[in-house]
């Protein structure tokens, strides 16, 4: 058995294979020559100094996992069902691809002193000092991360401006009307937000804008988005969908037999919500290595079909989501989203597709199992706040 990636996807792959009874050899090969980490710590306690680092506790010799680390996977010789390596090939009896996503870079900013980016240890440690130094600080994109790394900064004592080139933050995440009570939060913790600021180039010590204007920046910091890391996969004969991904089956098989994917780096098709999902989140790379080994362990073929979920840590706000809302049909309010604490659900006929919650840490465990049992709700019902949204169905 062979796992391609390191990170949360491909040691819970490794793990789940173990604890499912597979008793051959199992190799995880990582291109970082880190111990295997978690990555969600990074953009908060890794960042601020608070934790040294965010390795998984997982011991691997006791498992009879072997590492290799600091190894790229370069590409997959399928006829040969060979891996390819930096250090040379692996043979394969089963493969699983869980090389994650990697950010996607800003044009033009390749090069310039005090441009960032934060996806890796690395990356955390070179942050950690400018934060120390409470350095001006521009970050690019008013997304998931951005709003992290923001948070971090402005805990930090830096001067903050965060630029969106869309006319809210989130944009790409969630309908206008959800997303627009957050553009606040950013003032709230003194952060500036600028929506409808398009990059025009990044110089040292200066981030110039389209319309001119120049800010001052000892640092940038750049959160535009990730893509699957699945470059090195070109020409190995396994499908790629349009953002290129791995296009996984039902089961998280590829189109090569013998090949599975998992987590960032693959897409899988939903018959809970009708469409095929690929979901860059923590939660998809812990439940998805359990289906795998099931399928590579089990006779019968185990279905990959979870209910999304994620969470974020953003200027002293807990947010959690589950589900997948673009399918919904109606958009129903919980609490005043000018408040401290509210929740947006998503229905489409009338059942719970999807559901936000910000400090609402109950809604969003009794929406899940909602979620998942296709439950009919109640809108009225719904509406209330004070009501505990497993007694707000209708049937």
């Amino acid at each position: 058995m062979v796992v391609a990636g390191a990170g949360m996807a491909g040691v819970q792959t490794a793990v789940a294979l173990r604890e499912q009874g597979f008793t051959g050899t199992v190799t995880l090969i990582g291109a970082e020559p880190h111990q295997p980490y978690d990555r969600p710590p990074l953009s908060k306690a890794v960042l601020l100094g608070k934790a040294e680092d965010s390795a998984f506790d997982v011991d691997f010799e006791s498992l009879g996992v072997e590492l290799r680390l600091g190894c790229e996977a370069l590409g997959v010789r399928p006829a040969e069902q060979v891996l390819d390596t930096e250090a040379g090939p692996v043979p394969y009896d089963v493969l699983v691809v869980a090389t994650g996503a990697e950010p996607v870079r800003l044009p033009g900013a390749e090069g310039v002193p005090g441009v960032h980016l934060l996806r890796t240890v690395d990356d955390a440690e070179r942050l950690r000092p400018v934060l120390a130094r409470q350095h001006d600080i521009v970050v690019v994109g008013a997304g998931w991360i951005g709003a992290e790394f923001a948070t971090a900064a402005r805990e930090a004592g830096c001067a903050v401006t965060v630029v969106e080139a869309a006319g809210r933050p989130l944009a790409g995440a969630l309908p206008a009307e959800v997303a627009e009570p957050m553009a606040g939060w950013y003032a709230d913790a003194g952060a500036e937000l600028r929506t409808h600021a398009r990059v025009e180039r990044v110089e040292p010590g200066a981030v110039v804008l389209a319309d001119g204007t120049r800010l001052p920046a000892g640092a940038v910091v750049v959160g535009i988005g990730a893509r699957p890391a699945t470059a090195w996969l070109a020409g190995s004969g396994i499908e790629l969908g349009p953002h290129g991904e791995v296009v996984a089956d039902a089961h998280l098989r590829t189109s090569l037999p013998g090949v599975y994917a998992v987590g960032d780096c693959a897409s899988f098709p939903s018959a809970r919500y009708g469409e095929r999902l690929m979901v860059h989140h923590w939660d998809n790379a812990l439940q998805g290595p359990r289906v795998v080994a099931a399928n590579i362990m089990g006779e019968t073929p185990v279905v990959y079909d979870p209910v999304p979920y994620f969470w974020s840590e953003q200027f002293g706000r807990f947010v959690q989501y589950a589900g997948h809302h673009t399918g919904a049909d109606r958009l129903v309010w919980r609490g005043d989203p000018a408040g401290p604490a509210w929740t947006v659900c998503w229905l489409r006929e009338d059942r719970l597709v999807a559901l936000l919650a910000v400090g609402r840490p109950r809604d969003l465990a009794q929406g899940r199992r909602l979620i998942e049992a296709a439950r009919r709700m109640d809108p009225a019902a719904l509406t209330d706040p004070s009501r505990p949204l497993k007694d707000a169905t209708a049937d």
